[in-house]
């Protein structure tokens, strides 16, 4: 682990520090971090800021309730900037958005960026809006039965498909099964981020069995 020592601030005592979103890997904001606010940061495992304009420490969520729990903090190569991983209790900007950056400067004709946080957002739409011509908003209209139906479709296909050993054709039908697991999440109001906090658990639940498993194989 690097040393707070080994990090550089700039002649204002300051680093820049990157906030990304642990679940969906958004960049959440910008702000700047003094050798206190990050020593505050690491005990609590909550974000605290140096505040600019106000001159003074900043526990963020301290008067909104917004709280942003530490994951991880890395350093880039010069140890100039941070980039601070971690899951929040809400809204990341003072005006009330889920990140600071949502106003778009370029867009690529041809490049185009994916998550799925983006597709559950692109589902929820359909479900709100139910356009005209969209196999999403189909399901939505036929309910809970077809779309459970069509899930349970899916996973016949990829069973087939990883039976088979064909790479291409099991990615292909994963891609369908995943879409319609996500419009049934759509459906019962089920975020990703309800999901990634589960698989989160069982993770640790994970290590902690695999831990006492070795423990147990070596004794005597």
């Amino acid at each position: 682990m690097l040393s707070i020592d080994a990090l550089k601030f700039d002649e204002k005592g300051l680093i820049p520090a990157v906030v990304v979103d642990a679940v969906s890997h958004r960049v959440l904001t910008l702000a700047y971090m003094n050798r206190e606010s990050l020593q505050i940061t690491m005990e609590k495992g909550l974000t605290c800021f140096w505040s600019r304009s106000r001159q003074e420490l900043w526990l963020k969520g301290e008067t909104s309730g917004n709280y942003q729990h530490v994951v991880s903090i890395t350093a880039d190569c010069d140890h100039d900037a941070l980039v601070v991983m971690v899951e929040k209790d809400g809204p990341a900007c003072h005006l009330g958005t889920d990140s600071c950056f949502s106003n778009p400067v370029y867009q690529s004709d041809t490049l185009s960026e994916f998550s799925l946080e983006g597709l559950m957002e692109l589902l929820k739409g359909r479900r709100e809006q139910m356009p005209e011509g969209s196999y999403t908003t189909y399901l939505f209209q036929k309910g809970l039965d077809k779309i459970l139906k069509k899930i349970g479709e899916e996973s016949t296909e990829v069973i087939i498909a990883g039976k088979a050993q064909d790479k291409k054709e099991t990615i292909y039908e994963i891609a369908d099964l995943a879409y319609h697991v996500m419009v049934l999440m759509t459906q019962a109001g089920i975020s990703v981020e309800d999901i990634h906090r589960e698989l989160q658990s069982r993770h640790v639940i994970d290590h902690k069995v695999k831990q006492e498993k070795v423990a147990g194989d070596n004794l005597p």
